[in-house]
This record gives structure tokens, C-alpha cells and sequence, in this order.
């Protein structure tokens, strides 16, 4: 694995990245001899998308899911603002 330093990188950051996409190996980038940051290759996921996940076929949604309750309903549309003022 190839390490440089942030100065150098600033300097060949086009030849860095020309080498990481072809050889595919990471560089490190240090400052003042400690690690600071990866350069790696980008990786596309080109797999499809699987719809679905872990609560698949366990959910059951009932068919009056989207009715209206007439308790709420009423007791939005039809109270007062403010209660105790009558």
C-alpha cells in the first residue's frame, strides 16, 4: 500500500487517483507521519435492488386502513379552540 502526505497528494492527486482506478489498491495520505485519510477506487454496486426486507409477508395491512375515524373526526373539526371558553 502505497503512502504519501498531504503536500505530495495536493501536488498528484490526478496521477493518485489515475493509479488507485488501475491498480485498484488504496492510498494512505498521512500528515505529519500519522494516517489521516484512504484514497480508494470508487466501486459501483451494479447488482439490482431488492424490493422487500425483513417484515416481508408478516405485515397485513387492514382493507379500512385509510377510513376516517368519526370519533377524531368530530373531535378535530367540531371542538372548540379553546375548551373552557364557552
Amino acid at each position: 500500500m502505497q503512502i504519501t502526505n498531504i503536500s505530495e497528494a495536493k501536488a498528484n492527486l490526478s496521477f493518485l487517483i489515475k493509479t488507485v482506478q488501475e491498480t485498484n489498491e488504496p492510498i494512505i495520505i498521512g500528515k505529519a507521519g500519522k494516517p489521516v485519510a484512504i484514497l480508494s477506487a470508487f466501486k459501483e454496486n451494479n447488482c439490482p435492488r431488492q424490493l422487500g426486507g425483513s417484515w416481508e409477508g408478516k405485515v397485513k395491512i387492514s382493507s379500512d386502513f385509510d377510513d376516517a375515524d368519526q370519533e377524531i373526526e368530530d373531535s378535530f373539526y367540531n371542538s372548540s379552540i379553546f375548551p373552557d371558553e364557552s
